[in-house]
């Protein structure tokens, strides 16, 4: 059974949903991301999504782009980040890994290549933002040999008639976008979310996770509730991003920063 499977099987018997903090790789250096990364399961981190940097993040708001940014200045690379979840597997052999990012540098890394490289050093799933589902050929027979899941998205707008295509070869968990626009810009309302998992749960089996636009503890604990899971991104990279020097660099406050922003996370999911 797959980490991802086994999560959510887990906390569905436990009767809660699932929150899915969001770490970009290199932010705002290898050693800090790296050390975050060790300690989100322990701050109530159920499966976790890995940002990889990269320079033209057109589904990103400018909270995660500037993370990206600072990503790509401290050296991050696809085999970077690998490396950096590899690091992470050698203490945590159960939380899930979710690989977010763009199809570009997965196809100059070589796509059967990156999914064998992915599943060595321990990812789980993929979330490609920019791969239509016309065009998943590309990725899905290499990931699926690979035993990877590769996590669609769905919005608001999506058609009945396209929810079917998207949904049709989904793994893992569906991803629910829940506005329309970037991330960490603006929230769904209670009863939009109540509306759109009627809808999902219709046509899937799969668990259907939140994400865009939760910020605070509340949005995550109601997300959670109505969905099975809340992922948040950008509020937890602000107030990290605020802890740094003026160069930019990390401080003592930095890691404990976005640590205590999980956990509040973390509580109100767990309420």
């Amino acid at each position: 059974m797959s980490r991802i499977k086994a999560c959510f099987d887990r906390l569905k018997k436990e009767g809660r949903g699932a929150l899915l903090p969001y770490l970009e790789a290199f932010d705002p250096d290898r050693e800090t991301s790296l050390a975050l990364l060790r300690q989100m399961p322990e701050a109530g981190a159920d499966l976790i999504e890995v940002g990889v940097p990269f320079s033209d993040p057109s589904a990103d708001g400018p909270t995660i782009q500037l993370a990206a940014r600072r990503g790509l200045k401290a050296g991050a690379t696809l085999k970077g980040t690998l490396e950096l979840i590899g690091e992470f597997r050698k203490g945590n052999d159960h939380t899930p890994i979710i690989l977010m990012g763009y199809y570009n540098p997965i196809d100059r890394y070589g796509v059967e290549r990156f999914c064998q490289d992915a599943r060595s050093a321990g990812v789980d799933g993929l979330i490609v933002v920019d791969l239509p589902p016309e065009e998943s050929e590309e990725l899905a027979p290499y990931a699926k040999a690979a035993g990877l899941d590769i996590i669609t998205l769905t919005a608001p707008t999506t058609p009945d008639d396209r929810l079917k295509t998207i949904l049709k070869d989904a793994s893992g968990f569906v991803y629910y976008v829940s506005i329309t626009g970037i991330t960490g810009t603006r929230s769904a309302t209670e009863d939009q979310l109540k509306a759109a998992m009627t809808r999902l749960k219709a046509a899937t089996d799969l668990p259907v996770v939140t994400g865009f636009g939760i910020s605070t503890p509340e949005q995550a604990r109601i997300a959670s509730r109505i969905s099975d899971g809340a992922v948040v991104a950008s509020a937890i990279i602000k107030e990290m991003a605020a802890t740094y020097d003026e160069h930019g660099h990390a401080t003592d406050r930095s890691i404990p920063t976005a640590l205590e922003k999980i956990r509040s996370l973390a509580k109100a999911v767990r309420d």
